[in-house]
C-alpha cells in the first residue's frame, strides 16, 4: 500500500442505483484508488446471457485485481479476503439476495432474512480492509405483482438500509451521475478527500455550491 493510502482509515461505501445507472463502473473507479483490490462477485453463470455478462465484466476489470466468486458464502469471503486486501469490492448485493432466496426455495428453508442481513453487516463492519458495496435501489418502481417479487424487494430493501446505516458513504447513481446521500463527518480527510481517497467533487457533482457540475462528473459511467 502507498504511504498516502496507509494514512487513510478503513471505510465502508455503499453505491446504489438502478439498472445501467453506472453503479458498478463507479464502484470500480473508487476501488482503483487502492493498491490491493479484491473483487467479490456474487453472480452465477446460470444461462448464456449471464455468462456473457460475467465474461465482459471480467475483461473490464484490471488484471491485477483478485477475483473471488461468492454467490452464497459472502460473509466468509469478506472476512477471509479483507485480511490480504486494502479494499474489498462486493458486486453485488442485488444478486446475492436473489441467490439466497433461490437456495431457500430449493431447500425449503424458513430461516429469517434478518439473520442473513445481520451476518453480512457484521462481516462488513469487522472487515480488516475498506469495503465498497454495490446494490440496486429497488424501492422506487411499481409494486411487484407476485408475492415472491414483493418478498425479494423487501429483503433487498432491508439489506440496503442496514448496510447504509454502517456505511461512511452512501452514493446514489442517477443516469451516471454520483449523488452523495450520506457522508460521515468523522471520515473526512485533509484536502477535501473522503476516506475512499476520492475528492469530494468526484462524488458530489454540485459540491462547489455554484449549481454547475464539476468537469469530473461529466464522465459517462456504464
Amino acid at each position: 500500500m502507498s504511504p498516502e493510502a496507509e494514512t487513510r482509515k478503513k471505510s465502508v461505501t455503499l453505491v446504489l442505483g438502478g439498472a445501467q445507472s453506472g453503479k458498478s463502473y463507479y464502484a470500480q473507479k473508487l476501488a482503483s484508488h487502492f493498491e490491493r483490490v479484491t473483487f467479490i462477485a456474487t453472480a452465477r453463470g446460470t444461462d448464456t446471457e449471464m455468462r456473457k455478462k460475467i465474461a465482459r465484466h471480467r475483461r473490464e476489470r484490471p488484471s491485477g485485481w483478485r477475483t473471488i466468486e461468492a454467490p452464497l458464502e459472502l460473509t466468509k469471503a469478506i472476512r477471509s479476503e479483507s485480511r490480504e486486501s486494502d479494499v474489498v469490492l462486493i458486486d453485488c448485493l442485488t444478486v446475492y439476495v436473489d441467490n439466497v432466496m433461490s437456495m431457500r426455495r430449493k431447500s425449503q428453508s424458513k430461516s429469517d432474512s434478518k439473520e442473513c442481513i445481520d451476518a453480512v453487516c457484521d462481516a462488513i463492519r469487522t472487515a480488516e480492509a475498506s469495503v465498497i458495496v454495490v446494490s440496486n435501489e429497488v424501492g422506487s418502481g411499481v409494486v411487484p405483482p407476485y408475492r415472491s417479487g414483493r418478498a425479494y424487494r423487501d429483503f433487498l430493501g432491508q439489506m440496503n438500509q442496514k448496510v447504509a446505516q454502517i456505511a461512511d458513504h452512501v452514493i446514489l447513481m442517477v443516469a451516471g451521475v454520483p449523488m452523495m446521500v450520506k457522508e460521515s463527518g468523522a471520515s473526512q480527510q485533509k484536502r477535501g478527500e473522503t476516506s475512499t481517497g476520492v475528492a469530494k467533487d468526484e462524488l458530489m457533482p454540485f459540491a462547489n455550491g455554484s449549481g454547475k457540475r464539476h468537469s469530473r462528473s461529466r464522465e459517462a459511467f456504464k
